[in-house]
């Protein structure tokens, strides 16, 4: 198990951008549905906004470019649907916030995004302020907790690994390994996250060579379950300003 104690401090980092006029904030959510766990992400290729507003008991999906929104539901057990899982006249207004804040968040692609990435990469750089460059407008100044890393010891087995994302549920990742310096082609591990206790569980393969991989396997399953907190679990500060834009946006940060 990975050692949580050896963990770097948690830093706070500021952040100024351009959110626009933010008129999905002007809506109401029902109070039921006045939590949500959000998630956005710009699809370069498509030039499209995802948009993804979860619930314990099913997520709404909004989809939104240049030709318009669509949206379609999942219930709690993730299976998509036409249909909500939640009442009529709730789920109206649900969608109508969520689709205001999908076109808004739409309307600041690509310049909020590349924006994000910039303050992100000056974070991580040890800044702790990040200002957008803007011409005069109303500003939103966006504070937002960057948890530390768990400090992990390079890989010291032989050859070289990488980690691949799996088709499944609870975000399987499997640890690769190539005996020499080449691309790593060979799965000896995996990880994913624990749904009963949200925590990440790893498991190694059959069949694999531990003496060739110069580490025993308990030893690689700690080091990948620290690897897979710090790049699948741990949020970025990418992940985090998108997340505390949202917010805003949105009206769900209490400013």
């Amino acid at each position: 198990m990975a050692d949580e104690t050896l963990r770097l401090p948690n830093t706070i980092f500021r952040a100024v951008f351009n959110l626009g006029d933010k008129r999905a904030a002007k809506i109401a959510l029902p109070t039921d549905l006045a939590n949500p766990e959000l998630f956005a992400e710009w699809l370069e290729d498509e030039r499209a906004v995802a948009l993804y507003v979860e619930f314990e008991h099913g997520q709404l999906h909004v989809d939104c470019s240049a030709s318009g929104i669509e949206y379609h539901f999942h219930d709690g057990a993730g299976e998509s649907s036409e249909t909500s899982p939640w009442r009529a006249a709730e789920t109206e207004v649900l969608v109508e916030w969520a689709s205001m804040l999908a076109s808004e968040f739409f309307a600041r692609m690509p310049n909020l995004m590349e924006d994000i990435e910039e303050a992100a990469a000056w974070q991580e750089a040890g800044y702790p302020l990040y200002v957008c460059e803007t011409d005069p407008a109303v500003l939103d100044l966006l504070e937002v907790e960057i948890e530390g890393e768990i400090l992990t010891l390079p890989w010291l087995g032989s050859g070289q690994v990488g980690q691949e994302h799996l088709e499944g549920d609870n975000h399987p990742v499997a640890l690769l390994w190539n005996p020499v310096q080449e691309n790593p082609d060979h799965a000896i591990a995996t990880a994913w996250l624990d749904p009963a206790t949200g925590e990440p569980a790893t498991a190694a393969e059959p069949g694999v060579d531990w003496d060739a991989v110069g580490l025993p396997a308990d030893e690689v399953l700690v080091w990948l379950e620290g690897t897979y907190l710090n790049n699948h679990i741990t949020p970025d500060p990418e992940s985090a300003l998108i997340h505390a834009a949202l917010l805003r946006m949105g009206g769900l940060d209490g400013e």
